[in-house]
């Protein structure tokens, strides 16, 4: 059963310091992405653009009612489907063109993806079953990206080694599973409060 603690400052100074993380590597790893032709790179900062306004939206709805945060819960369910979409237009381009990316870039990009994502798991931990789906919601997220980051990691190092663009593509496949994955829990915990509401 999720907590309903709301009110907790902490809380929202989690949420808030977590958006603002999020926002700032979008940046950063969308440069990144452009200048080195890296699909994966691409997929995963759309990601942290997206978990920046998860999170927003988030902070603007830990105050509502139970039956409400779970509607928003399904809206946040649906928003963690774009990175996924944006993947499959990337990967489709990235067929018509299979160059490698820079694989020192690559790895460097997704170390300092992995470093901001670990620190915002590690925020949202405690507070994962507070405000049920909508934290979920921001936990998952973080968690998940953690996971992609490194992935793309690894495929900085087979890169390096091989000069194929596929190590990248197949990290980027591997991201948009995981971003459906998350809106399909998210949805599920938001269907429930929203029944346990009626």
């Amino acid at each position: 059963m999720p907590r309903d603690d709301i009110s907790d400052p902490s809380l929202r100074r989690a949420v808030a310091i977590v958006a603002i993380l999020n926002f700032l590597y979008f940046g950063i790893e969308f440069v990144v992405a452009l200048t080195i032709g890296s699909v994966s790179l691409f997929a995963d900062s759309v990601d942290f653009l997206e978990d920046t306004s998860v999170n927003i939206l988030i902070l603007m709805a830990l105050g509502w009612s139970l039956r409400a945060r779970a509607r928003i819960g399904m809206v946040l369910s649906a928003i963690l489907m774009v990175p996924a979409l944006a993947t499959v237009w990337a990967i489709w381009s990235k067929f018509n063109a299979p160059v490698p990316p820079e694989a020192l870039r690559l790895s460097v990009t997704g170390l300092g993806a992995l470093a901001v994502n670990l620190s915002c798991a590690f925020l949202l931990a405690r507070f994962r079953h507070h405000s049920g789906s909508l934290t979920r919601a921001a936990f998952l997220s973080a968690r998940n990206d953690a996971f992609a980051n490194v992935a793309i990691i690894g495929a900085g190092i087979v890169t390096a080694y091989t000069l194929s663009a596929w190590p990248d593509l197949i990290v980027g496949i591997g991201i948009a599973i995981l971003n459906a994955d998350a809106a399909r829990e998210v949805w599920t915990a938001a269907r429930d409060e929203h029944r346990a509401a009626a």
